[in-house]
């Protein structure tokens, strides 16, 4: 199984074509925990550079902890990620991380340092998909026709990193109240496909569990709500947009 699954061939997919052209924006989001008890707050923040655009989420953790991941990527008729990077550290995490994944040449690094002090660092080359969408899901969706079925794929670091197909399935709607109005948010289900790594996966007790992502689909589409790890073997989390607050 592990010949298997180290000479497992790339691969391929088609890039989700753009609807929606993304430009300069700005969010303020809210990370729980299954419970509903805050954990973090933070910010998506998005900018146009030179043709393509630079999206970063970054949330910071109650207890120190931070998650922040970047992606670059252009929206010429379709999507194609450029460049991914991702750091996470803290209390929060199993690991340390620091990713860092570029297209033109498919050249990794990935640095990672256990709670023990102990670093590793793993370096190499993945022949990456067109419709390799990390960090790009949000935007992908709102891009979809409303109740249709998509699959692309993300690079899974566990440390290795691995290419996975992801599909997006629609699981139904659901009401959502903004103030005093009414939102129909159109709910999907993120469902990996390790392919042959699922079996060790599931062996070693790390096999992902379903995401589900809400996203309102009306005229302007808009990201309403996400559930799911934010790292390998991880608890069930949810991000959702949140307003600021002023002092009395």
């Amino acid at each position: 199984m592990l010949l298997l699954v180290l000479s497992c061939g790339p691969a391929h997919g088609a890039p989700v074509a753009v609807h929606f052209t993304e430009g300069m924006a700005r969010g303020f989001l809210e990370l729980n925990d299954s419970a509903g008890r805050r954990i973090a707050s933070g910010d998506f923040l998005q900018l146009p550079r030179e043709g393509e655009i630079k999206t970063r989420v970054v949330l910071y953790f109650k207890d120190g902890s931070l998650h922040d991941e970047t992606v670059v990527f252009s929206q010429q008729h379709k999507f194609l990620l450029k460049s991914y990077r991702l750091i996470q550290k803290g209390k929060a995490f199993e690991d340390d991380l620091d990713v860092t994944l570029e297209r033109v040449t498919g050249k990794y690094r990935v640095k990672v340092k256990g709670k023990d002090g102990r670093e590793k660092v793993l370096e190499g080359e993945l022949e990456l998909p067109q419709d390799v969408y990390n960090g790009m899901v949000p935007t992908v969706m709102k891009n979809l026709t409303k109740g249709s079925r998509e699959t692309i794929h993300m690079v899974v670091f566990t440390p290795t990193p691995r290419v996975i197909e992801l599909e997006m399935a629609p699981a139904g709607s659901t009401k959502a109240q903004i103030g005093d109005v009414e939102r129909t948010a159109v709910h999907y289900v993120l469902k990996p496909h390790l392919g042959l790594l699922r079996l060790p996966a599931a062996l070693l007790g790390k096999s992902p569990p379903d995401n589900h992502i809400w996203t309102i689909m009306d005229e302007v589409p808009a990201f309403v709500k996400f559930e799911g790890p934010l790292s390998t073997g991880g608890p069930v989390w949810r991000i959702e947009l949140t307003s600021p607050t002023w002092p009395k």
